[in-house]
């Protein structure tokens, strides 16, 4: 058969959650199915993180915004493709093609009400483009990858889909993600503590940024030696208006503003880390958690959406709305090194559960099920 995968952007070098889900994904079904033939379409990037083999072709598509690489160069190359069926990873897919679809819908934020404003205006043009487009695609698809159950019970009731239409398939972990003993060499570049705690930062209202970094405040104001705070991914015009905001711009010292940390990187600074904090909103999955236990590294986070599935019985999780009690888990971890290494034995046997190499497998299945 001949399958095509769109999987857009995935040779950016900034890569976030989806592209990664869809690189391992299919980089995993690369070494396990040998007999379909496979394309693979990409717009071009200097990341060439994949490369073609025997049956997989890398199709590189220019078109200069997303809505129109989708909706325009995608159905032309599939028009000279001719695939069997069409797997779009990324929550949209094209209005207009005739290739029987499967689709991967991570989630349906771009649907719900937003707790606030986000900052990002590529974000919010995002979240439009999906508003319009997700409607548009349902009656195609054959069959819907979601990566929880918390997700897949969302989608259906939001939606109004059969059960039989929605497949939950949960993410997994890459396999440079593990304990890195000399992890200063590479957290040199970005603070210079060998003792911080993590947060990777988002304009999104669903990543609760400024009640976490409120939280932050209270532990450090009440901490004779608080730990400096490390916020990937947020720059510092974004950070100092926060700060402004909400009355807290005395922490400003202990914040470490590195930017956008490639991934490459990101085992050893989760591996430097007292703690991590994944402390969102609302979330479908999370691979961060999973990222941070398998480099044993505790992890506070939320008890909503689907982060208790992911995370487990046995995991710090708080009231992500609780400045006090996110607080006191950093207090608590930063002080107790019995707890953290009860966090850290909880994490290793935890990620057994996820896979990458899972998550291809039960790819693989849906495929054949779609194509009979």
């Amino acid at each position: 058969m001949r399958i095509a995968i769109e999987a857009q952007r995935i040779f950016r070098p900034n890569k976030h959650g989806m592209d990664f889900v869809a690189l391992e994904t299919i980089r995993h079904i690369q070494q396990l199915d040998r007999e379909n033939e496979y394309f693979i379409l990409v717009s071009p990037g200097q990341d060439r993180c994949l490369a073609p083999s025997a049956n997989m072709q890398i199709v590189e598509l220019s078109c200069p915004t997303y809505p129109l690489w989708e909706q325009v160069a995608l159905p032309r190359a599939l028009r000279r493709i001719g695939p069997d069926l069409l797997h779009c990873t990324s929550n949209t897919a094209p209005v207009r093609c005739k290739a029987p679809l499967v689709l991967t819908l991570h989630d349906i934020i771009f649907l719900e009400e937003q707790t606030s404003r986000n900052k990002s205006t590529y974000q919010n043009l995002g979240r439009i483009y999906r508003r319009w487009t997700v409607p548009r695609i349902l009656s195609r698809c054959r069959r819907i990858i979601t990566v929880s159950d918390f997700e897949r019970a969302r989608i259906g009731t939001t939606l109004g889909l059969a059960p039989e239409r929605l497949t939950t398939v949960y993410n997994g972990y890459s396999a440079h993600f593990h304990p890195v003993a000399d992890h200063a060499a590479t957290t040199r570049r970005y603070l210079p503590e060998d003792r911080y705690l993590l947060f990777l930062g988002n304009t999104d209202p669903k990543k609760n940024t400024a009640r976490t970094l409120r939280a932050y405040a209270l532990y450090a104001r009440e901490c004779p030696e608080p730990l400096p705070l490390l916020v990937a991914d947020l720059g510092e015009n974004i950070v100092s208006e926060l700060l402004a905001e909400n009355g807290i711009s005395d922490i400003r010292p202990l914040l470490r503003l590195p930017g956008y940390i490639p991934n490459t990187d990101l085992p050893a600074v989760y591996s430097g880390a007292v703690a991590f904090l994944y402390t969102s909103l609302r979330e479908s999955f999370g691979i961060p958690i999973l990222e941070a236990m398998a480099c044993d590294t505790p992890v506070i986070s939320s008890n909503t959406s689907a982060i208790p599935e992911v995370a487990g019985d046995g995991a710090l999780l708080v009231d992500p709305t609780d400045e006090r009690a996110i607080a006191g888990q950093i207090a608590a971890l930063a002080a107790d090194s019995k707890l953290r290494d009860q966090q850290i034995a909880y994490g290793r046997e935890r990620i057994t559960r996820f896979s990458w190499e899972r998550t291809a497998r039960q790819t693989l299945d849906i495929y054949r099920a779609v194509l009979g």
